[in-house]
């Protein structure tokens, strides 16, 4: 099976090299060659569009920043649409809006392909190592043939419903990452004020009640003052107003979500510091800058 990949960021390069490792014949496309040179020097193909990748290929994995650039690769004359052939699957990984998902996969019938939504969690560790979380919206045949390809890539695949389902699920899952940053940071913060020794107090509460995936991979890049993107912030950004629209749409209170989305706007947007990880949220805080 030949599979193809377009968005070589920080997650799909780690996917791309695992599917490189099952060998999987893989073709790829990012917006700018130069952030391909990684993976295709360990064997991936290059292809010039969208829709070059799509018409090489049995399934097509697209993994981008936000719904726009989804819509970018989707659509338009050098788009995964146009050239997609009946019967294909095409995954996107990209955390987007549930209601694009949807659509895709209505205009994905329309050219008699199946679009699924299958957003992930786990970080730039999950997708290197292949222990990434996928959360799928798809028709449970599609799942069915899909599932060998996105064993490889993660260890927890679940399918959660239909088209959109799968982003809802994902919406889920930062609506707890954020609270679980910010107890983190304003728990870090608190232990340096008192004088404390962060690594023993990192080390105690990852063995108690207190312990979550952001103290265990975050919290030592925060004292190594390692603030490079697992996950960039400005994403976590976007997908926590994504999270609060589709609440909105549900007539869903989220005052934890609402908090989170302030502060990350104020370190991505004020503090202009979006293309650092998630962790960076610490300089919100005098001690840890």
């Amino acid at each position: 099976m030949k599979i193809g990949f377009i968005g070589t960021g920080v997650m799909g390069r780690g996917i791309i090299n695992n599917l490189l490792k099952a060998d999987y014949e893989v073709v790829v496309y990012n917006r700018h060659m130069a952030g391909a040179e990684s993976v295709i020097k360990n064997g991936a193909i290059w292809a010039a569009t969208p829709g070059e990748v799509t018409e090489q290929t049995d399934v097509t994995f697209t993994m981008v920043g936000y719904p726009k650039d989804v819509e970018d690769v989707y659509y338009g004359t050098s788009g995964i649409l146009a050239h997609a052939s009946e019967g294909q699957i095409l995954i996107d990984m990209t955390t987007s809006t549930p209601t694009l998902a949807e659509q895709l996969f209505a205009e994905g019938q329309q050219h008699g392909v199946h679009v699924v939504d299958a957003p992930v969690s786990g970080g730039d560790i999950g997708a290197t190592n292949g222990t990434l979380s996928v959360m799928v919206g798809a028709e449970m045949n599609i799942y069915t043939k899909i599932f060998p390809i996105l064993n490889v890539l993660g260890e927890k695949i679940n399918l959660f419903g239909g088209a959109g389902k799968g982003q809802h699920a994902k919406m889920a899952n930062q609506i707890m990452i954020a609270s679980t940053m910010l107890g983190m940071a304003e728990s870090l913060t608190y232990a340096k004020t008192a004088g404390l020794d962060l690594r023993d107090v990192i080390e105690t509460l990852s063995g108690g009640g207190a312990q979550n995936w952001s103290l265990a991979n975050l919290a030592p890049r925060i004292l190594n003052r390692d603030f490079e993107p697992g996950f960039y912030a400005k994403h976590l950004l976007k997908d926590l107003r994504i999270a609060l629209d589709e609440a909105k749409k549900m007539e869903l209170e989220l005052p934890a979500t609402e908090l989170a989305e302030q502060m990350y706007a104020k370190l991505s947007e004020e503090m202009e510091l979006g293309n650092e990880g998630t962790q960076a949220i610490v300089k919100l805080w005098a001690q840890f800058n």
